[in-house]
């Protein structure tokens, strides 16, 4: 199979991390000698033509779309690494949580106090925002309907500001996320509140498509696996350890999540 002449990446993620994507793709870049190509998907990633018609390269994405997608056409994407947090609660693997966040101002403080409350979610097809809090309704046994409205935002850090501004009284929120969000704009902290974090699950993976030579998804595993200095400053800025290697059997467990929701009722919650 020959070299691609351009290595077409996509980025289904929260944009506060989009110039780390970057430096990643940057550095894939270096160590491949291929020309990279970086943008953001304006689509959910099971309705973008790009992913449907197999023209990326490569994606970073959510476990949730990625899992539902091979169930859709199989084995067109291979996940490659994934970034392991430096933060104890990671203990040094390739995982994160949903924060349920509330404002600090409520009397909300366990995840029992949501009931019947405003739950505020990015997208339906978000594990971190929607699946995994339709898994904890589960496993307590709640009813579909424990929240008393959904509205969807569009965007974890959408959310944030709803809970803050009072618009919604919760919203489950990637850890990770969350955590940069912070960074970016540490007044936030005292708006918020985490009452439960539920998890950990795994972490959203760089793909590769199937159509690339496997010896060159070897090489940017590899690579990554081991980055250069420059990554490396990179990594640090966004808390991230070291990249770790990843397979589908690692993603298995959001593929349950997901059908158990489906086959309970829970498809969509409040």
């Amino acid at each position: 199979m020959s070299q691609p002449e351009k290595l077409r990446t996509i980025s289904y993620l929260a944009p506060n991390w989009f110039w780390f994507y970057e430096a990643i793709v940057a550095y894939i870049g270096r160590i491949s000698g291929v020309e990279t190509q970086l943008q953001a998907s304006k689509y959910d990633p099971l309705e973008d033509p790009i992913l449907l018609t197999d023209q990326l390269d490569l994606a970073f994405i959510c476990g949730l779309p990625l899992v539902r997608y091979r169930q859709m056409v199989a084995n067109q994407l291979q996940p490659v690494v994934a970034p392991v947090m430096e933060a104890p609660r990671y203990q040094n693997r390739p995982v994160y949580f949903t924060d349920v966040i509330v404002n600090a101002d409520s009397h909300l403080s366990s995840f029992a106090d949501l009931a019947g409350k405003t739950l505020c979610y990015n997208d339906l097809g978000s594990n971190s925002g929607y699946n995994l809090l339709r898994h904890r309704l589960i496993q307590d046994k709640h009813p579909k309907n424990f929240f008393g409205q959904t509205i969807q935002s569009g965007f974890h850090h959408r959310s944030i500001r709803w809970v803050i501004a009072g618009l919604a009284d919760c919203a489950g929120i990637d850890s990770v996320v969350l955590e940069q969000e912070l960074r970016d704009f540490p007044d936030l902290a005292k708006h918020l509140r985490v009452v439960e974090s539920i998890g950990p699950c795994p972490m959203p993976p760089l793909v590769a498509a199937q159509h690339l030579d496997q010896l060159l998804i070897q090489q940017v595993q590899a690579a990554l696996v081991k980055p250069d200095a420059e990554l490396q400053t990179a990594m640090k800025k966004v808390g991230v350890k070291r990249f770790a290697a990843v397979d589908w059997s690692d993603y298995q467990a959001i593929a349950t999540f997901y059908n158990t929701a489906i086959q309970a009722g829970y498809e969509v919650i409040g």
